[in-house]
């Protein structure tokens, strides 16, 4: 071995008779990007530092060596003096390299029973961990901004469409319930991925335990998992936690675009609903008369971006034989992006959904076109004993009607409705008014405005809880 070779020594390098090439050594490095982990790194390090001293298989004075070094190390960290080497490949190599220089061979006694396998295993799992709860907090503030702008707007009319076509009169605060209804299952289902996520593979070491004394519930409880990973070829290859977490936050990104592509259309001049914060739109370079809603626009765009991460994931994963393999290595960057946006993206929509101006006069105005209050009349006349079908082909007749005269079901007089039904009466107006519409539709998950309340202080004691 050269002294070149012996000064850039590897963890395995003795293994080796040539060192690595540069091309080589940036290829297969991760330290640049996974130097992220190194908080969870360090605290993985020291609940696995504890156990072994704890156990006898290292001194107490060594655990308190290794303790005080990786305090130095985190405050060199934070403080963005710590030096990144790219000889060294990873986070986990560049904190141990340090660890010894600081405190001698307590630094190398550290990696006892354990192998990077498990560790980087480890580091992601409290990382991701951390995002969840994280990812957590902001949903619970983004569907708080939403239940206040649906308070705010709980008897404001406007039309519901399907195959955006005006359909029935709705409330725009129970337009806005239906994304907190979104944002809650997604919230549900990241609380039940966290479960799986937190699992301790620490202790399976490279693929098969290790042959020292260690207790892994201890370092469990240490680091607040729930349980341990029960097989050791599983632990330190399995990826599944962060596949069902990227498809977890792409069910949320695809809410964040569906709520998106709604802002973009009202925010249009043609349909005017709302305006948005001048905060989160720009102008054009060369059309002074323009607002675009880009904060919406854009994330509909990064919704494509973690559907990408999630298809990479699994494809990452399809072929792996058990147990590690230098592939795992692929699966942070999609991870790490994954986090950043989604969290991102929740923080600046809460933010956003503040800043939304309602304009409630033409929503109002599209409601009454459409003749929105159609079924309404249909419903009326069942209720007058005439069977649905009936009553749907006679309201038919009456739209027809209307589109030749141009005019609202409800500016029809009392005589022309008569003639599509003879169970008509005078009562038959306070059906085909908008509010009328909306109130009538007084049950649970219904549009009426003391629902859409009711709705409202229930999720709101749901997010206190």
């Amino acid at each position: 071995m050269t002294d070149q070779f012996s000064k850039k020594a590897e963890a395995w390098s003795a293994r080796f008779t040539e060192p690595v090439s540069d091309l080589v050594k940036r290829y297969t490095a991760s330290v640049f990007f996974d130097k992220r982990l190194a908080p969870f790194d360090i605290q993985g390090s020291l609940a696995h530092a504890e156990m072994l001293a704890a156990q006898g298989i290292i001194s107490e004075q060594d655990r308190a060596e290794i303790e005080r070094g990786m305090a130095q190390i985190k405050g060199e960290i934070e403080a963005g003096s710590f030096e990144w080497l790219l000889d060294l490949e990873d986070v986990h190599l560049n904190i141990e390299k340090r660890l010894t220089e600081l405190v001698g061979d307590a630094g190398k006694r550290l990696h006892t029973g354990r192998s990077r396998n498990d560790q980087v295993a480890t580091d992601i799992r409290l990382y991701v961990r951390a995002a969840i709860d994280d990812i957590l907090g902001l949903l619970a503030s983004l569907r708080g901004a939403l239940l206040d702008l649906a308070e705010r707007h709980a008897d404001t009319i406007m039309p519901g469409f399907t195959h955006l076509q005006v359909a029935q009169p709705i409330t725009f605060g129970h337009h806005m319930l239906a994304y907190v209804e979104m944002f809650g299952r997604d919230a549900e289902r990241m609380q039940d991925a966290r479960r799986r996520v937190n699992r301790l593979p620490l202790g399976a070491a490279a693929l098969a335990g290790t042959t020292f004394p260690i207790d892994r519930l201890r370092v469990a409880k240490t680091l607040g998992f729930e349980d341990v990973c029960h097989n050791s070829l599983d632990a330190v290859s399995d990826r599944d936690f962060a596949i069902e977490f990227t498809a977890a936050a792409s069910l949320i990104m695809m809410h964040v675009s569906r709520f998106s592509e709604e802002l973009v259309m009202w925010m249009s001049p043609r349909i005017g609903f709302i305006d948005i914060a001048d905060r989160f739109c720009t102008g054009s370079s060369i059309m002074p008369q323009k607002k675009n809603p880009d904060v919406p626009e854009l994330a509909r765009g990064k919704t494509g971006r973690v559907y990408g991460h999630l298809n990479g994931l699994l494809t990452l994963m399809k072929g792996q034989p058990l147990a590690y393999n230098k592939d795992n290595q692929e699966d942070k960057e999609p991870l790490f992006d994954t986090i950043d946006t989604v969290t991102d993206t929740l923080r600046i929509f809460a933010d956003m959904a503040g800043g939304i101006t309602v304009k409630a006069e033409n929503m109002r105005a599209a409601a009454l076109q459409g003749y929105a209050t159609a079924t309404d009349l249909a419903d009326y006349l069942v209720k007058k004993g005439l069977p649905f079908r009936d009553a749907h082909e006679a309201v038919a007749h009456a739209v027809r009607a209307c589109d030749i005269a141009k005019c609202d079901l409800s500016e029809m007089s009392l005589e022309k409705l008569r003639e599509f039904s003879p169970l008509i009466e005078q009562d038959v107006f306070a059906v085909l008014t908008l509010e009328g519409s909306v109130a009538a539709r007084d049950h649970v998950g219904g549009t009426a405005p003391n629902q859409v309340r009711a709705a409202i202080a229930r999720v709101r004691k749901q997010l206190e809880a």
